[in-house]
């Protein structure tokens, strides 16, 4: 018997009253697998991302993680799901009024009820895994750059050794050194753990590096899905005015003139 795919997506719709943002998503994500979508703005990444974990209800559709359908769970078992889960949100989403420690911590104390010794052990271990120092553990997100807030981001997203990783836009905001940066980082922050990430971007040098498999919405559905190494020889005239930034192609972006 073939095994199910980590996370599965089956006719997803989500409509935020008359404007239909997805159409029918289609995706499947194997266990271990590194999957990259890519798109513009307003395409729908985002809502798809809300609609895996919960936070938004799709309209019609199937989503199952591990193999069970997750629309529609009871809390329990919606708590279940979660405890699988890492993020890494875009904008770190960092705790101000937390130390560094704390917030890498945060799921280990709130999630789990560890003790705060024992999560603060934790919390350098995975600081270090990013870089960062133990005098960096004690400072205030606000005494970070943003690349420092991104490493305490990702720290925070493996702090509890999650079976699957979200990615949201991870490298924006980033100088192109620091955004590679981040990129190492969360590949051999996946690889360690043997996870299954799932990350949504419109940074195609990110994606090229963090990526085993790449696939594009557009309108709110997939139009194109393939091994990163394709990404180039797609045959797809969106995946292409996409990856190369150009202006003129099937995609059209609405500019308001003078």
């Amino acid at each position: 018997m073939a095994e199910s795919p980590k996370i599965s997506l089956r006719g997803v719709h989500k409509s935020f009253g008359p404007k239909h943002v997805l159409s029918g998503i289609d995706l499947d994500v194997g266990r271990g697998e590194s999957v990259v979508i890519i798109g513009g703005s307003g395409t729908g990444k985002s809502v798809m991302l809300k609609c895996i974990l919960g936070i938004l209800s799709p309209d019609q559709g199937k989503i199952a993680i591990d193999g069970v359908e997750s629309v529609g769970a009871g809390s329990a078992e919606r708590d279940r799901f979660m405890r699988k889960f890492g993020m890494l949100f875009q904008s770190a989403a960092l705790f101000d009024s937390l130390r560094v420690w704390e917030n890498v911590a945060f799921g280990l104390i709130q999630g789990k009820g560890m003790a705060r010794a024992e999560a603060r052990e934790i919390a350098l271990k995975k600081l270090a895994q990013v870089g960062l120092t133990t005098e960096v553990a004690e400072l205030r997100p606000a005494e970070l750059s943003g690349g420092m807030q991104k490493r305490v981001g990702l720290a925070r997203a493996i702090a509890t050794d999650p079976e699957i990783i979200f990615f949201d836009e991870p490298t924006t905001g980033l100088d192109p050194i620091m955004a590679d940066v981040i990129n190492d980082l969360i590949v051999s922050s996946v690889k360690d753990l043997g996870a299954t990430a799932l990350s949504i971007t419109h940074d195609i040098a990110s994606a090229r590096k963090i990526a085993d498999r790449i696939a594009m919405i557009h309108d709110g559905r997939i139009i194109w899905d393939g091994p990163v190494a394709q990404l180039d020889d797609s045959g797809n005239p969106y995946v292409d005015q996409f990856i190369n930034g150009r202006a003129d192609g099937p995609i059209k972006m609405q500019v308001l003139r003078p």
